[in-house]
């Protein structure tokens, strides 16, 4: 995944998150996943793996297929 897939995807997370109003703190106890490193997720700085992303996105209550399907709309992919 380049660079900017990753930051569009910690950026789709971020926005998700907040539209639910979580903090990271609340996402990352949700998910099983430390803080910092949603944070760093966030912020476009991890290439996330699949279980993880499927693990935030659970806790997000997002469907995987109504997460890519954004982004590809956003033009991402």
């Amino acid at each position: 995944m380049s660079d900017s897939g990753a930051i569009a995807i910690g950026f789709a997370i971020k926005r998700l998150r907040s539209s639910k109003k979580l903090s990271q703190e609340s996402l990352a106890e949700m998910s099983g996943i430390h803080r910092t490193y949603i944070s760093s997720i966030e912020r476009g700085e991890r290439n996330v793996g699949i279980n993880m992303l499927l693990s935030i996105l659970d806790a997000l209550e997002q469907k995987p297929s109504s997460f890519f399907r954004e982004l590809e709309d956003e033009g991402v992919f």
